[in-house]
């Protein structure tokens, strides 16, 4: 079984990255558990960020990594929260906080404008100079709701209602969350492209 390192610190991403990963042959291991701090996000693109959550991770650890960049963009809001979404009110993390901003940014929005889309973005890399990193991307399109609903999940997901179905992502089983998801579609493309280099 090949190490890699998971380029996270979020327990909200580390437990569906755990779940997702179960059976893919990889032990994976988280960055915090290496002495591994984050690295500053200075990038202007979701992927540009990943590459730098993967190459620090991968150049201190000495191991493959793994790093994925996501957030909230709500086309109304211009992309808004974006690249910013871990710290759209301010304090990084702060989800209730995040919450309550999105839904004033929205409130005299109607419903056919509260389109949104999670974004994830994925980088495999198998050292740090990897020169040909594997690259994969999930949307998972939706739209926000009025109030919160559901204590599952972590994030925007009490706010998200996914296209095609009647529970936010907070209500939705994780299993089948992790099915639907921007992390999970990405991650169904990274083990096809994983595959199709063996």
């Amino acid at each position: 079984m090949q190490r890699i390192v998971l380029a996270s610190g979020n327990r909200g991403k580390l437990a569906e990255f755990g779940a997702l990963l179960a059976d893919s042959g990889f032990e994976v291991i988280a960055q915090s558990s290496l002495g591994i701090g984050d690295v500053e996000e200075t990038g202007l693109s979701f992927v540009e960020n990943a590459l730098l959550k993967a190459r620090h991770a991968a150049q201190v650890a000495g191991l493959p990594a793994l790093a994925d960049d996501s957030g909230l963009c709500v086309p109304t809001l211009g992309g808004a929260p974006g690249l910013h979404s871990a710290r759209y009110a301010g304090g990084h993390g702060d989800s209730a906080a995040n919450n309550a901003r999105l839904l004033r940014e929205l409130e005299s929005v109607p419903a056919a404008g509260r389109g949104a889309f999670f974004i994830c973005v994925l980088v495999l890399l198998r050292h740090a100079a990897d020169p040909a990193p594997l690259i994969a991307e999930g949307r998972w399109h939706g739209r926000i709701l009025d109030a919160p609903r559901g204590t599952q999940g972590f994030g925007y997901d009490p706010l998200f209602l996914p296209h095609g179905q009647s529970l936010s992502a907070a209500e939705l089983d994780p299993a089948l969350k992790n099915r639907l998801s921007h992390r999970g579609q990405a991650l169904a493309r990274l083990h096809a492209r994983l595959g199709s280099e063996a």
